[in-house]
């Protein structure tokens, strides 16, 4: 192995099968987002902006590292940097780092993206450590239990579900005003405190309209067994409509439900105690999720796996303990 010979670049067409055959090293066949393993979708995804890959090759073009930024929020600006592996034989050849380096370098160029986020694994420290050694990522939310064991069964990482940590980065400025719910306030402000953008904030304290007009999106994720729900409007008929939805997940196996609120409503934090009755709990800030910002709650059918969350900074500590306290409140 000579460490020299490796570079990070932009993916090219001709990479997308070294792709594959890297994740099948790494993960066998169990990686749950599938692209990696689909030459063609992967071509395409690029060619479109809604995946924008970077690889590490040898000197003979062997790709021994990924890692991508693709769409991952409402707001077609907001980039998730994510779907990494590398190679077992080059694992302490700093190949990560440099495909962090080349992020920082090159995302700025790139037309379109407003922020850009990492979703380190939480069962060891190592890319959080790596995320934060290599670029300036600010940490805001924590997914708890996001990912099943199985994921991580080929590296034999993980001995239950797997969290991640949510850290972004600002490319384009957005400041405006947030509607901060006042369950949340300490929670949020600590958050708030380190961004690398502006905010004016506002209590959250208007009551939710009498008119209905709750309009939410689902997806599903069924290999990780988990819900992602982002409401883009919210009125009289929330609690009805999320319990409907609540109702499908289940019946398709959901453990993990994810709800992303837009802290730009006047109403959010009505919305936000109505959710807190339902069994959710907080999870963090989401930066331009929606144009304005998200937030992140929680619930989980279950024990979640808060013994097997490791975390790097202090910072991640912190939004750790409140979604951990928060959560010990729906016990009661």
């Amino acid at each position: 192995m000579n460490i020299e010979e490796i570079k990070p670049d932009l993916f090219r067409p001709e990479d997308a099968r070294g792709v594959a055959e890297l994740f099948r090293e790494v993960y066998g066949d169990s990686y749950p987002a599938k692209i990696v393993y689909q030459p063609d979708r992967l071509v395409e995804a690029f060619e479109s902006g809604d995946n924008i890959p970077v690889v590490v090759r040898t000197g003979d073009g062997r790709v021994i590292g990924y890692s991508s930024l693709f769409r991952a929020a409402p707001n077609k600006g907001v980039y998730e940097k994510g779907n990494g592996a590398v190679s077992r034989a080059y694992r302490n050849a700093g190949v990560m780092g440099l495909i962090f380096e080349y992020v920082g370098k090159m995302v700025s160029g790139i037309a379109g993206i407003k922020v850009f986020f990492g979703e380190p694994v939480c069962n060891h420290v190592y890319i959080q450590k790596a995320a934060l050694a290599h670029l300036p990522f600010v940490e805001t939310a924590l997914e708890v239990d996001l990912m099943p064991a199985e994921a991580y069964e080929q590296e034999k990482s993980a001995s239950g579900r797997v969290s991640t940590l949510l850290m972004f980065i600002t490319v384009v400025r957005h400041p405006h005003t947030v509607y901060v719910p006042d369950a949340y306030s300490v929670q949020c402000g600590h958050i708030y405190s380190g961004l690398d953008d502006e905010r004016v904030f506002s209590i959250s304290k208007e009551e939710i309209p009498s008119s209905p007009g709750t309009r939410i999106e689902t997806d599903v994720f069924d290999f990780a067994r988990v819900a992602r729900i982002n409401v883009y409007e919210s009125g009289a008929d929330f609690e009805k409509v999320l319990f409907a939805r609540e109702e499908e997940m289940l019946a398709q196996n959901v453990t993990v439900m994810q709800v992303f609120l837009d802290l730009s409503c006047p109403w959010i934090g009505k919305i936000a105690d109505v959710l807190r009755e339902k069994g959710y709990f907080f999870g963090g800030i989401l930066p331009q999720w929606f144009g304005g910002d998200g937030l992140l709650m929680q619930k989980i059918y279950g024990t979640p796996n808060w013994e097997g969350i490791h975390v790097f900074s202090e910072r991640a500590g912190r939004i750790l303990e409140s979604a951990r306290s928060d959560w010990q409140r729906t016990l009661m």
